[in-house]
């Protein structure tokens, strides 16, 4: 069967008169096209945000729990670094504290960090944006605070700080344990530096001080944090972290997927719930094709029956209507996608726009305008970001194409049932 023909008559069927251009058509699978990647590319923004100030400020993308001290602890992260993949091996302590400062006091999580941290994980040095100071923790009584935290506590750079600690705490289970006195431990510390790493609770909740002056509050136990290239190869990678950690009873190695799988299930879920709504747009879509081609069908009942009574089969001359819906499907998504795209790689001045705009019509009706997309009074953001995944536009992209290609398929089904003989007998 030659395909040549087919796709020459069905360019003509969509382009031969203006008027019957299915305009409509394309135009709702480019809206839904646009609508499903423009918003998916905000919520990766948000959903990538979150994920990376988890993995690259908080738990890692594997860890290794109560590493050895001494000689040994230098060769096992050595040994560490050296593994496929592994772009940094930084050890911390945890614990557990109050923080009192000129306002209030607060509870929040100490991590003891190496002053050089920043040198060995360039990653977290770019998600750390510093508000006042630097990453300034090579004195035992210096101190980094998160902006909300700093904010609560009253506190600013160059502040004093005293950290309220109980012996030494689990850094894994987060609970106090008494010390052989029992009684709590007033430490004072000098701000250093006040840090923002755009996730609230972190920023809340979390300060930083010297590594060496943790393990006097948290004890000897340590932990060390593996970044990887890929955070998918963690499975990869532990198969090569247990053989080399064998030798230590007391070690524990785990990855993001163990303590994080609550919270990356819950947004894996609600992105899915999110295409499905979204997808719906190509469900009314097609729906609206189908009937389009339907009525295409019957009123070029003429033109089938001559194309069958020169020799064109059932299945050459539904495939006519397919490509037809092919060329609408391909237009729409190739148009709706170009756009969406163009949008998402600039969000923020496409939203800077449409509140100019909006405010501008709020003024005309009301003589003012505060209209805000993402306000910073209820969103924790201060700019926002788009980001496309290929797989996931590919995917959007092959939605629209195909509810044009099985909308066409399935209108085409009477075209069996168009006889030349009775179409032709009053021509």
């Amino acid at each position: 069967m030659s395909f040549r023909w087919i796709g020459f008559i069905a360019g003509r069927l969509v382009a031969r008169k203006r008027g019957s251009l299915p305009v409509f058509s394309i135009m709702g699978i480019a809206v839904g096209v646009l609508a499903l990647t423009v918003i998916i590319a905000v919520m990766n923004g948000f959903q990538l945000g979150f994920i990376e100030s988890i993995l690259e400020i908080s738990s890692y993308y594997a860890r290794v729990d109560q590493a050895p001290a001494g000689e040994d602890g230098n060769k096992l992260r050595a040994r560490l670094s050296a593994l496929p993949g592994v772009t940094a091996v930084v050890p911390f302590r945890e614990v557990q504290a109050l923080i009192r400062g000129g306002v209030s006091q607060e509870a929040a999580l100490i991590r003891g960090l190496k002053s050089d941290t920043l040198k060995t994980d360039p990653v977290m040095a770019a998600k750390l944006a510093f508000e006042e100071g630097s990453f300034d923790i090579a004195g035992p009584s210096s101190i980094l605070l998160g902006s909300e935290l700093a904010r609560r506590l009253g506190a600013g750079l160059g502040d004093e700080v005293t950290l309220i600690t109980i012996g030494g705490s689990a850094p894994l289970s987060g609970v106090f344990t008494l010390g052989e006195s029992g009684e709590a431990r007033n430490t004072p510390f000098t701000v250093t530096g006040i840090f923002r790493s755009g996730f609230y609770e972190y920023d809340l909740g979390w300060a930083f001080i010297n590594f060496e002056r943790a393990g006097e509050l948290a004890g000897s136990g340590y932990t060390l944090g593996l970044k990887l290239t890929d955070r998918f190869q963690d499975r990869r990678l532990l198969e090569s972290v247990l053989p080399l950690i064998a030798a230590y009873p007391e070690a524990r190695a785990s990855s993001w997927r163990d303590y994080n799988r609550a919270f990356f299930g819950a947004l894996r879920t609600e992105k899915l719930f999110m295409f499905v709504l979204v997808g719906l747009i190509f469900i009314v879509v097609g729906l609206n094709i189908y009937q389009a081609q339907r009525r295409m069908v019957l009123e070029r009942r003429e033109e089938i029956g001559l194309l069958r009574a020169i020799g064109a089969g059932d299945r050459a001359v539904r495939l006519v209507f397919v490509w037809d819906g092919f060329i609408i499907g391909f237009i729409g998504a190739g148009a709706g996608m170009i756009l969406a795209l163009a949008i998402s790689f600039n969000i923020g001045a496409f939203f800077s726009a449409l509140e100019k705009a909006v405010n501008g019509v709020l003024r005309l009706l009301h003589g003012s305008g505060e209209f805000a997309v993402f306000s910073p009074a209820v969103f924790y953001i201060k700019e926002i970001e788009g980001r496309v995944i290929p797989r996931e536009a590919l995917l959007i992209f092959l939605f629209g194409l195909f509810s044009a290609l099985g909308a066409a398929w399935f209108a085409s089904g009477k075209v069996s049932k168009i006889h030349p003989a009775e179409v032709l007998r009053y021509e």
